[in-house]
């Protein structure tokens, strides 16, 4: 009676292709996650420039308070005091206290690029700031008056 399966070896060797397969899959997966807490922050600076302009329209300058007493009524989705049991990732807004200049979120690093942040009669720049791969490097996008979004320091260089 013949016996039929697989060896032992042929068993190592689909292991250590999986295994192969699973180190070049996994940094890509990451990349992917980087990118998505990335589009976050796309979406929340805009928010923000259309609160400022907004603001603008009424007051004719730009503020530097998001939210409360003279603030342009901005803040983020399912916000909850900042730190690491928030539901966003970046660091929002400009130099200030939490809460109203600025909302913190779950990324280490946030208040990083907040010192690159102003608001005036002639302009204004907000910042989102959030170390998203957790090499103590922050990743820093500005939108200012005109909706222009830059990436000042990119945490997804390689």
């Amino acid at each position: 009676m013949k016996k039929s399966g697989f060896s032992l070896i042929e068993l190592m060797i689909v292991v250590a292709i999986m295994g192969f397969l699973a180190m070049l899959a996994v940094p890509n997966f990451m990349r992917f996650l980087a990118k998505a807490k990335r589009a976050e922050a796309y979406m929340n600076l805009s928010s923000i420039y259309a609160a400022e302009k907004a603001y603008f329209a009424e007051h004719g300058t730009y503020s530097t308070v998001l939210n409360g007493q003279g603030g342009v009524g901005w803040k983020p989705e399912g916000y909850n005091g900042g730190g690491k049991n928030e539901k966003i990732y970046y660091t929002y807004g400009f130099s200030g206290a939490e809460g109203s200049n600025n909302f913190s979120g779950k990324l280490e690093g946030g208040s990083a690029g907040l010192s690159r942040s102003k608001a005036d009669n002639q302009g204004f720049v907000a910042v989102a700031s959030g170390d998203i791969d957790g090499d103590g490097v922050a990743d820093i996008i500005t939108v200012d008056q005109n909706n222009n979004i830059t990436i000042v320091q990119d945490d997804l260089a390689d």
